[in-house]
C-alpha cells in the first residue's frame, strides 16, 4: 500500500477530506504536548493542594480567581497590541519562562508550604490559560464543518497527553524530581509553539481564512477592543451567556467531585509521593476511556446527532450518579461517577464547547472565550468551592450535596442541549456577536 492510499484510510478513519489531514495530525500533537506537559505537573498540584491542607483547598480555588481577574485584562492587552499570528508565541513563552524560574524554585526549597500554594495557583492559572489559547487556535483554524469533523480527533491529543502525562510523572519523579518535570514540560511547550506556527500557515489555505471562506479578520494585525473588551462580549450576547454559564455548571460539578476525591485520597495515602502516583494513576484510566471515545464515538455522534446530543449526556449521566449517590453512597459508586464525568469531559463536553465557538467572529474566539475559560470557570470553581465547605458544615453528609449536584447537572444538560441547537443551526452563518471597541 503506497503513502497516498495510506493517507486517504486514514483521512476516512478520521471522518477528514485529504487535504485536512495533516493539519488535523498538526492539531492532535499540539494537544500531545500541552497535556503530556501539564498531567507531568497535575499530580505534584494535587499533593501540594493536600500538603496545604484539604479544608483550605477553597481558599485556593478563591486565590487562584483572583489571579485569573487580574491576568485576563492583560491577556486582551496584550491580544490587542500583538498581531494574531504571533499572539499565541507571546502567551507561551511567558509561561515558558514560569516553568524555568519554578524549576530552580523547587531545587532550592520543594517543602516551602507558601512554595506549595503559590505553584497549585499557578498551574491553575497556566492549565486554563494554555488550553483555552489552544482551542483559540483551533476555531481561528478550522470553519465550522471542519471542527464538527476534526475536533474530537484534535481533543484526542489531549487524551494521549494526559496518558504520556502521568505515566511519564510515575516513571520519572524519582530521577528528575520535581524540578526535572518541569523543565521537560517547558521542551513540550515550545514544540507546541512551533506546531502552532504551522497550523496558522493552513489556514490560509485550506482553513477559515481560505478564499471563498466567510471572510475573517487578518491575522497579521491585533485584535480589536480594550482590555475588557472580551466581558463586555460575553455580558451583551445572550449566546455567549449561555456558554459562560454553562461553564459555571460544569465547574460547580467538577468541584464538588473534585473535593471529595481530595478528602478520600488524603486519608487513605498520606505519603506525598504516593499521592503523586495515585492521582498520576487515577489520570492514566480516565485519559484511556477519554481517547477510545473520541477516536471512535464523538466525532460521529456531533455529526450525526448534533452538538446538543454531546453537550447533554454526559450531564444527565452524572445527574444519574448524584441520585444514586444521595440513595446509596458509597466510595466505588463516587469513583464511577468520577470517572464517567471526566472521561465525558474529555471526549464529549469539550470538544462539543469548542464547536460553540467555530462560527464567531475572532475577538470572541480569543477575548470573550478567554473570559469564559478562566476567569468565569474560575468564579465558577471558587463560589462552589465555598457552597461545598458551606454544605459540609451542615452536617448532612454526601446526600445533600448529592442532591444540589443533581439538580445541577439536569441544569447544566439542559443548558448544553439548548446551546448544541443554536451551533447546529449557524453551520457556516456566523453567530451575530454585538461588537465592542
Amino acid at each position: 500500500m503506497n503513502a497516498s492510499s495510506l493517507m486517504h484510510r486514514f483521512s476516512v478513519i478520521l471522518n477528514a477530506e485529504n487535504h485536512e489531514l495533516r493539519p488535523a495530525l498538526h492539531g492532535f500533537l499540539l494537544f500531545v504536548c500541552l497535556f503530556a506537559g501539564y498531567f507531568m505537573l497535575r499530580p505534584i498540584r494535587e499533593s501540594m493542594g493536600i500538603s496545604a491542607g484539604v479544608e483550605n483547598l477553597q481558599w485556593l480555588f478563591t486565590a487562584t480567581f483572583f489571579v485569573m481577574l487580574g491576568a485576563v485584562p492583560l491577556f486582551a492587552w496584550l491580544s490587542s497590541r500583538v498581531p494574531r499570528l504571533h499572539f499565541i508565541d507571546w502567551v507561551y513563552g511567558f509561561f515558558c519562562v514560569n516553568l524555568l524560574v519554578f524549576a530552580v524554585l523547587f531545587q532550592m526549597q520543594s517543602d516551602s508550604p507558601w512554595m506549595a500554594r503559590v505553584f497549585y495557583v499557578w498551574i491553575s492559572v497556566y492549565n486554563l490559560f494554555v488550553v483555552s489559547v489552544a482551542w483559540s487556535l483551533m476555531a481561528d483554524v478550522f470553519d465550522g464543518d471542519q471542527a464538527k469533523r476534526l475536533f474530537a480527533f484534535i481533543a484526542a491529543g489531549a487524551s494521549v497527553g494526559g496518558l504520556t502525562g502521568p505515566a511519564l510523572s510515575a516513571l520519572l519523579i524519582g530521577p528528575l524530581g520535581e524540578s526535572g518535570l518541569m523543565l521537560l514540560a517547558a521542551v513540550l511547550l515550545g514544540i507546541a509553539m512551533a506546531l502552532k506556527r504551522v497550523l496558522m500557515r493552513w489556514r490560509e489555505e485550506g482553513g477559515a481564512g481560505r478564499r471563498g471562506a466567510v471572510p475573517t479578520e487578518s491575522t497579521r494585525r491585533p485584535l480589536r477592543g480594550n482590555p475588557f473588551s472580551g466581558l463586555t462580549a460575553v455580558m451583551k450576547s445572550p449566546y455567549l451567556l449561555g456558554i459562560a454559564g454553562f461553564v459555571v455548571l460544569l465547574a460547580t460539578v467538577t468541584t464538588f467531585l473534585y473535593f471529595e476525591q481530595a478528602r478520600l485520597v488524603a486519608e487513605h495515602f498520606p505519603n506525598r509521593e504516593a499521592q503523586v502516583r495515585v492521582f498520576g494513576t487515577i489520570d492514566l484510566v480516565v485519559q484511556a476511556g477519554a481517547l477510545l471515545s473520541q477516536l471512535f464515538i464523538t466525532g460521529r455522534v456531533a455529526q450525526r446527532l448534533g452538538v446538543g446530543v454531546l453537550l447533554a449526556l454526559v450531564p444527565l449521566l452524572v445527574c444519574a450518579g448524584f441520585i444514586g449517590l444521595a440513595l446509596a453512597p458509597s466510595f466505588g459508586l463516587l469513583a464511577a461517577l468520577m470517572i464517567v464525568r471526566r472521561i465525558g469531559e474529555y471526549a464529549f463536553v469539550r470538544p462539543g464547547r469548542e464547536m460553540l465557538f467555530a462560527p464567531l467572529d475572532a475577538e470572541s474566539k480569543y477575548k470573550a472565550k478567554n473570559v469564559i475559560d478562566t476567569v468565569i470557570y474560575r468564579a465558577g470553581d471558587a463560589i462552589s468551592g465555598w457552597a461545598k465547605s458551606a454544605l459540609d458544615m451542615l452536617g448532612q453528609g454526601m446526600g445533600l450535596v448529592a442532591l444540589i449536584g443533581a439538580l445541577c447537572a439536569l441544569l447544566w444538560g439542559y443548558l448544553g442541549w439548548e446551546l448544541g441547537k443554536r451551533a447546529d443551526q449557524c453551520k457556516r452563518a456566523p453567530v451575530v456577536v454585538p461588537a465592542v471597541t
